[in-house]
């Protein structure tokens, strides 16, 4: 299944992405959760019971008509790793991990598919990472590697946006990595049945021009391997995203560097998975809230 989360004014709804149009799961069957994340939590029999509500359901809506959500909105935890692809450590000048490198970025972060970015006043430091996110399907601690696809629910296309001067500020870059907007997701959660996800191609592109091309295949560490270490040291939720790092091609590496300005359009697309696209704009007036 394509799980989504859009808008009907300004109610999230839960739907299911068929053939380019969209079921609302909750009209097809009111009994079912209203959220992605309490979909999962819920289990293989509520996830049975969307699939068929979906199929038997009459009303489709375009995808055209409506805007899509982040598939979780606001999850749980939102966990990303750094320099795991070798290219990227190597363009960032930086030695091959030898166990992953892990920080978060606040869930305030995140947004839909097609929402802008911002570029903040205090920064013109904007950068942009494609990444595939793993999304975790159910509660699970201490997962051996051979059981980690079993704790996976999906996937989604994940821009780990970065303001690079206060990403590098501290050792820790959760602050630069965590400016609201900068986590674009989506477009839609990928069921894990649906996809392989160990050998994908992943692609960016800024203003049309590719910046990046890689493959899954070439993470250092990959899905099973990030479940089984990141289990080790706490639990794992339904809904947890863990985004699993970005290969070479960042704005910052480049020579002369080429980071975001406003009015640039950032994709990324993942075979299999989806594509995003996000508009950067100056960062508007009324995001002071006090």
């Amino acid at each position: 299944m394509k799980l989504a989360t859009y808008y009907r004014g300004a109610e999230q709804r839960l739907g299911v992405v068929i053939d380019g149009a969209l079921v609302d799961l909750n009209d097809a069957d009111p009994a079912l959760p209203s959220s992605v994340a309490a979909l999962l939590a819920a289990g293989d029999d509520a996830l049975a019971a969307a699939k068929k509500a979906a199929a038997n359901a009459r009303r489709r809506i375009e995808l055209s008509e409506l805007r899509l959500a982040a598939p979780v909105p606001r999850p749980p935890k939102l966990i990303a790793i750094g320099l795991n692809y070798r290219d990227h450590a190597e363009e960032s000048g930086q030695p091959i991990p030898d166990i992953p490198v892990v920080f978060n970025k606040q869930s305030t972060c995140v947004v839909g598919p097609r929402d802008d970015i911002h570029l903040p006043r205090v920064s013109p430091m904007l950068d942009y990472e494609g990444e595939l996110g793993v999304v975790i399907g159910r509660r699970c601690r201490h997962v051996p590697r051979e059981k980690a696809r079993s704790v996976i629910a999906g996937y989604v296309v994940v821009n780990d946006v970065t303001v690079r001067d206060w990403q590098l500020r501290t050792p820790t870059w959760t602050v630069g990595k965590s400016f609201d907007t900068h986590g674009p997701m989506g477009p839609y959660l990928v069921t894990a049945d649906e996809v392989d996800a160990s050998d994908l191609a992943i692609r960016t592109f800024v203003n049309g021009q590719q910046r990046q091309s890689s493959r899954t295949s070439q993470l250092i560490f990959d899905c099973e391997a990030l479940i089984e270490h990141l289990s080790t040291a706490f639990t794992l939720e339904p809904g947890d995203v863990i985004s699993t790092g970005t290969p070479a091609g960042v704005g910052m590496a480049m020579k002369p560097m080429q980071l975001l300005t406003a009015g640039d359009v950032v994709v990324v697309e993942i075979d299999g998975i989806g594509r995003i696209e996000n508009r950067v704009i100056a960062e508007p007036a009324d995001t002071a809230v006090f």
